[in-house]
């Protein structure tokens, strides 16, 4: 499943640029979680990385370890800085009002009309 399919699916929001060329990165697992320090040594590339994390410490931490995307759930917001620095890093930002678990159950579901 690519990112963009995996937006179109899910009804997600896409936060940055909706022509770039990462949304048709193909997505390997998920990775949840908001502790930056553990993200950074679990998030694999090719990920998608769900969080309610939004300042730029995220966009590091992604350009360090190449997700396919992060989606943040919650409703959280990302500023305008944060959206700069994922389009500078090709880092693809999607949103969602629905929580981590509920985005998760989604996935999965998707997973098996993509495969």
């Amino acid at each position: 499943m690519t990112v963009k399919e995996l937006a179109e699916a899910l009804s997600l929001k896409i936060l940055t640029n909706e022509s770039q060329p990462e949304l048709d990165r193909e997505i390997s697992g998920v990775y949840v979680g908001d502790l930056l320090s553990r993200a950074m040594s679990r998030v694999e590339a090719d990920n998608l990385w769900i969080t309610i994390m939004s300042n730029v410490n995220v966009i590091a931490v992604a350009a360090l370890t190449d997700p396919a995307c992060i989606l943040l759930c919650e409703d959280v917001e990302a500023d305008d800085d944060v959206r700069a620095r994922a389009c500078e890093n090709g880092i693809t930002l999607l949103g969602s009002p629905r929580s981590a678990y509920e985005l998760c159950v989604e996935y999965h579901k998707q997973i098996d009309t993509f495969s």
